[in-house]
């Protein structure tokens, strides 16, 4: 893991999480680490436990210099889709920061500017800079959060497991029971809907 992208500048670590789920919403971190903060188990979020992840959560928040989670709502993915809601959440966390960032390093390919502070793409950045793997971290263990207390109230999709994935048991009980209140409307989750979709496509 590499503690700095440059040494000029204070750099935040942003990342988000839920972006290809079927329900739920898409949650973002920023975090500003300590320029020599270090944990053996810091890695990207996806090669980690479950245990891991949520014994790693409370200790960057403890330590980083400052740290923001956001999310923003399957209705408002919706409305603007999937990528432009994770930027915005992205964007939100920057804006909760009680340390103002120089340089925003962001996990990905693309990213929309934040005004006033200049970012950095980096592809696979959670797997090679600590401050995005923190984020990551961080995103991950609010969402799963987050869906816990949904799976309360819509058990039946098995969200307290697949967290809103398309896995199967998850498509089987969204032929059973059709969709909740939460799902997103814009994914398409069956081939059904999938080829109903290209035929619409087709007669335009």
């Amino acid at each position: 893991m590499k503690l700095r992208f440059q040494k000029e500048l204070i750099e935040a670590g942003c990342d988000e999480a839920g972006r290809g789920c079927l329900a739920g919403p898409v949650f973002a971190a920023a975090v500003i680490l300590p320029q020599r903060f270090s944990h053996p188990l810091l890695n990207d979020s996806k090669q980690l436990t479950a245990e891991e992840r949520n014994k790693l959560r409370p200790i960057i928040e403890r330590k980083a210099v400052a740290w923001a989670v956001a999310m923003v709502d399957h209705e408002e993915i919706d409305r603007i889709n999937i990528l432009k809601a994770s930027f915005k959440a992205m964007h939100i966390a920057v804006d909760q920061l009680t340390t103002r960032p120089g340089l925003l390093l962001i996990d990905g390919n693309r990213f929309t500017p934040y005004f006033g502070i200049l970012h950095h793409c980096i592809v696979q950045g959670d797997a090679i800079y600590s401050s995005i793997a923190a984020a990551s971290i961080l995103a991950k263990t609010h969402r799963d959060e987050y869906m816990q207390k949904l799976h309360l109230e819509h058990p039946q999709y098995g969200w307290n497991e697949n967290k809103g994935y398309g896995t199967p048991f998850h498509r089987e009980q969204l032929r059973i029971h059709g969709e909740s209140p939460f799902h997103r409307k814009s994914f398409k989750w069956n081939k059904e809907a999938l080829a109903e979709e290209l035929l619409e496509e087709e007669s335009d």
